[in-house]
């Protein structure tokens, strides 16, 4: 890629950077979908023809019907009216249309770009894997479904959500990269070795932390837990491993919540170290010096906002949205604004080519 960036180039990001805000609000929604206890309530995958909702009261009552069979309504939902069962069902109807709604501002100005001669050859393998890693989210989240849609399992199984969770946010930041390459040419790099490795590591952290917010969520591990800065009264609680370190670090909430506060202590520690050093080595740069202040504030709401959802647990009630539900969603909002923060970081401090 040549160091000027031209207007076609701009244009390309523009682009893409409009894709990203819309993929940060599908993962917003798809929280919201599982505040509400959603995600269950469409049990068929049509592509197509599910952009449409039921359009009369036999279509409504066939699906009504169709989650009538699964776990979570015997156990959980069995007193809903179709009332209450079409709130659950727009949510997850919105979730699925709006999916397909970034995929059509994909295909048709990738299309029109194409025509027009502003797609560079460099550009053409990354916005691919970008196509590639999009239908293959697609798929995951259907996997994702599928683990609940059945007689035994009320939820979704909490390792296949943190998975579509995850693989999300590699589909953002790898947007998220190309569109600084259309922006910021190799040339404006500052070139920092040393905080190139801290942001990349910092980013990696963040990235497993945002692994076991999914699996917090996936479990209801906050409510497990909801005090602060100890554990139901202890800071190493002694159930985290009695049936070995597998189900300690991955299938036990009280086990889960507790290496996710470590982990977040980890990258709060981290992170103020990392913004110190930069500090010092960027002194000159007061531009950048303002914009790897991001990170450090980011990091700061987002032990509030966590502290927050943890003591505000107790609150859930079951078909309401409160205050522990917009914390959480907050909470989800501002690890992902970090996570990216520390991947564009990495970006600006990549080597000069």
């Amino acid at each position: 890629m040549k160091d000027k960036i031209d207007v076609s180039s701009k244009a390309v990001g523009r682009w893409v950077l409009i894709g990203i805000g819309m993929l940060v609000i599908q993962v917003l929604l798809g929280g919201v979908t599982r505040l509400t206890g959603s995600g269950l309530s469409i049990t068929e995958w049509k592509p197509i023809m599910g952009a449409i909702p039921p359009t009369s009261e036999q279509d409504w009552m066939y699906t009504f019907m169709q989650y009538q069979k699964i776990a979570q309504f015997k156990y959980i939902n069995s007193h809903f009216t179709l009332s209450e069962f079409k709130f659950i069902f727009f949510w997850e109807w919105f979730h699925r249309l709006w999916a397909r709604l970034i995929a059509i501002v994909f295909i048709i100005p990738f299309i029109a770009f194409l025509v027009r001669g502003y797609i560079k050859k460099w550009m053409v393998v990354p916005l691919l894997t970008l196509f590639v890693l999009g239908g293959l989210q697609g798929a995951i989240g259907w996997i994702m479904v599928k683990s609940g849609l059945n007689e035994e399992n009320i939820y979704v199984n909490h390792i296949k959500l943190s998975i579509h969770f995850v693989s999300a946010m590699i589909l953002i930041a790898f947007a998220l990269l190309f569109a600084l390459k259309t922006f910021i040419p190799s040339s404006k790099k500052l070139a920092n070795v040393s905080l190139k490795k801290g942001a990349f590591l910092l980013s990696t952290i963040t990235l497993l932390q945002l692994l076991y917010g999914g699996f917090m969520s996936g479990l209801k591990a906050a409510a497990a837990a909801p005090t602060w800065p100890d554990i139901n009264g202890a800071m190493f609680p002694d159930v985290i491993f009695k049936k070995g370190i597998v189900d300690g670090l991955f299938l036990n909430p009280i086990g889960v919540h507790f290496v996710h506060r470590t982990l977040a202590y980890i990258i709060a520690v981290a992170v103020i170290v990392w913004w110190v050093n930069a500090r010092k080595l960027l002194s000159s740069f007061k531009v950048v010096n303002r914009i790897l202040l991001l990170p450090l504030v980011l990091m700061l709401l987002q032990v509030v906002l966590g502290i927050g959802s943890v003591l505000l647990s107790t609150k859930i009630v079951a078909g309401s949205f409160g205050i522990f539900e917009w914390f959480a969603l907050l909470h989800q909002l501002n690890g992902m604004l970090l996570f990216l923060s520390l991947i564009a970081a990495w970006y600006i401090m990549g080597n000069k080519k």
